[in-house]
């Protein structure tokens, strides 16, 4: 006899892995104590993107004897977008989102972003406000992120403050036809997704929230290389849409 197929879940909660041996453990604990909170229907769903450390162990044990969490391994590493990508593409929930689980945005913040969701909107996404650091290198990440936020306002005409921010939620059905049109595989993917979604034409709201430096994290992050990429997928980005735009008009000359 064939049983019923089990009900998605209300939401579907994307953990993109990648060395992150140091806190994965306790930061998946907090997360579930928080959605255990909030009374929804969930499930996790890690992709893990060929750490070097025992992060793939990790998730191979969190993952084990939970029917709500799933588990991806790639054999070599994609890139934060590709990851996160990949990570909507499977989802089932109603609404489904990533959040960087380092929880230097913590998940305490997940009902504040909800919000705006359940009250109609399409997303909804942080805005970081840096709690003030103590070190020369959280001085110099607080400056680049700034200097990205103004970088990227100057040059899109989208109404968002903070686009690449680790923390974003949609209504499943509304953003997967955005999220296959993405092309970008590394950090620029946060952007994309944020500039494809406001062409399509849905309403994302921006929430405030902090963002406080973990002491005992080994960045991912290399500053000035990473502020090169952004800046060569910024320009990247803008000529595959002129392209894209000349082709269209083209077609439509016939």
């Amino acid at each position: 006899m064939s049983h019923p197929a089990e009900p998605p879940p209300e939401l579907s909660v994307v953990i993109a892995c990648y060395m992150e041996e140091s806190h994965l453990t306790d930061s998946v604990a907090e997360l579930t104590r928080t959605l255990d909170g909030m009374g929804r229907s969930y499930e996790l769903i890690f992709v893990e993107d060929k750490s070097t450390d025992r992060t793939a162990e990790l998730v191979r044990a969190l993952v084990a004897g939970h029917s709500n969490r799933r588990a991806v391994f790639h054999d070599q590493n994609v890139g934060r977008g590709g990851t996160v990508r990949e990570g909507f593409l499977m989802a089932r929930g109603r609404v489904v989102g990533f959040l960087d689980i380092d929880l230097e945005v913590h998940c305490k913040y997940l009902p504040d972003v909800l919000a705006p969701i359940d009250a109609g909107a399409d997303g909804a996404t942080a805005f970081r406000g840096y709690v003030p650091g103590i070190t020369p290198n959280h001085l110099l990440r607080k400056v680049l992120s700034h200097g990205y936020r103004w970088l990227f306002r100057t040059v899109f005409d989208v109404p968002f403050r903070d686009t690449e921010t680790g923390f974003k939620f949609f209504v499943r059905e509304r953003i997967l036809d955005v999220v296959r049109n993405t092309q970008e595989d590394g950090w620029f993917w946060d952007s994309e997704i944020m500039i494809l979604a406001h062409e399509a034409g849905l309403k994302v709201v921006e929430v405030p929230t902090s963002f406080v430096r973990r002491a005992d994290k080994a960045t991912t992050v290399r500053m000035f290389r990473d502020s090169w990429d952004y800046l060569v997928a910024i320009r990247n980005f803008r000529r595959r849409r002129q392209e894209q735009r000349r082709a269209a008009a083209s077609a439509v000359r016939g």
